[in-house]
């Protein structure tokens, strides 16, 4: 269940907030692409709380183009690498190693900024200073419903900051990712987003 919870909450994006029933202007969605089009490296710390109420905390890296990585704190034995096209999850508890697609997903909007975010994402009502676009993809409805929530900052890329994510799965399960500490622009080792296959025919990758 943690495994699976992992999985869904970063294969899709945003902090909760209180909602508000104003409507949204469409240029904000424009602002969000512009953000993540801004976006060439990136590090945060992030914390991701289950539906359970458990947490957890790592560091997320991504570089440009296709590379983003999700290290867990120490005792954590779960690693999540993605390539731009496809998230390998690796459990060294269990030595498995699985891939869930990107797709159309805001992820994939992340990693490759050059896709268009209203064909899978929309505006929803948020309080002031906070942008939130949530996004399904019908291929993986196992994936739920996904919110990312950005924060407006002048001084961030695009003058947006990605605060994190909540996806609510099929079940109804709540996991959410809350970023902190998020900076831009520094130069990232691609050795970075190297992985040891724990499985014993492929050690040594």
């Amino acid at each position: 269940m943690i495994r699976y919870l992992a999985a869904a909450s970063i294969a899709a994006f945003a902090a909760p907030a209180m909602l508000v029933a104003a409507p949204v202007p469409a240029p904000e969605l424009a602002q969000v692409q512009a953000h993540l089009r801004a976006i060439t490296t990136m590090t945060a710390n992030f914390t991701q709380i289950d539906a359970t109420g458990h947490s957890r905390g790592g560091v997320l890296s991504l570089k440009r183009p296709g590379k983003i990585r999700f290290q867990y704190e120490k005792g954590v034995p779960l690693l999540i690498v993605g390539d731009g096209k496809a998230l390998t999850f690796i459990d060294y508890k269990v030595n498995q190693v699985s891939r869930w697609p990107i797709g159309n997903s805001p992820l994939g909007a992340l990693i490759d900024p050059n896709r268009d975010l209203s064909q899978y994402g929309k505006l929803i009502p948020a309080p002031p200073g906070r942008i939130l676009v949530e996004g399904k993809d019908a291929k993986h409805p196992e994936f739920g419903t996904i919110t990312i929530g950005f924060t407006k900052a002048p001084n961030a890329p695009g003058g947006l900051m990605l605060a994190g994510w909540t996806v609510i799965d099929a079940q109804g399960n709540r996991s959410t990712v809350v970023l902190s500490d998020q900076q831009f622009g520094m130069d990232i080792n691609d050795r970075t987003f190297l992985w040891r296959d724990p499985r014993p025919q492929n050690r040594g990758r």
